[in-house]
This record gives structure tokens, C-alpha cells and sequence, in this order.
């Protein structure tokens, strides 16, 4: 696994399906921000999902496995971790 930082934005829901309907939402052009103030159920939701800055670890073993090997500005997902599903968005990675 690579080591650094990398920044993310995510949307969690508590099915996969609803995780699903979300992505689509965005593919079609909704900005992810709103979404995520709309749906997430994470505090984050309110800062559109915004996560900050963070490295390897400090994030659940799933969201690391994406956040460190998928491809940036693109939307992941549904990933399941143990508070439920989530969309994850990379918006950098060093």
C-alpha cells in the first residue's frame, strides 16, 4: 500500500441500495457536496462530505484499500464498512 496523504470526500447511508440511487444522482451531474449534505448520516455530511487530510490507517481497512489505489475525482462505491454503505470520492492523494 502506498504511504502519504491523500484528502476524500464521503456519503454514508445505511443501504446499499440507497447507496446505489446516490451514485447514480451524481453520475448524472448533482454535485456531491449537496448530496452528502442531504443523505449522509456522518457529521461530515454538513461539510459536503469533506473528510480532510488523512494517511494510511487512520481510516477503516476498507476505506483505505480505495482511498489509496482508486482513481482520484471519480466516485466509489457502495463500500461497505461497519457503520454502512459509503460513496467515497479522492480529491488528492501525495
Amino acid at each position: 500500500m502506498q504511504h502519504g496523504q491523500a484528502t476524500a470526500r464521503h456519503i454514508l447511508v445505511s443501504s446499499e441500495e440507497k447507496c446505489e440511487a446516490l451514485k447514480a444522482e451524481i453520475e448524472g451531474g448533482r454535485d456531491f457536496a449537496e448530496v452528502a449534505k442531504e443523505n449522509s448520516s456522518c457529521p461530515s455530511g454538513a461539510q459536503g462530505g469533506d473528510l480532510g487530510s488523512f494517511g494510511p490507517g487512520q481510516m477503516v481497512r476498507e476505506f483505505d484499500e480505495v482511498v489509496f489505489s482508486g482513481e482520484l475525482n471519480k466516485v466509489h462505491g457502495p463500500v461497505k464498512t461497519q457503520f454502512g454503505y459509503h460513496l467515497l470520492e479522492i480529491t488528492s492523494r501525495s
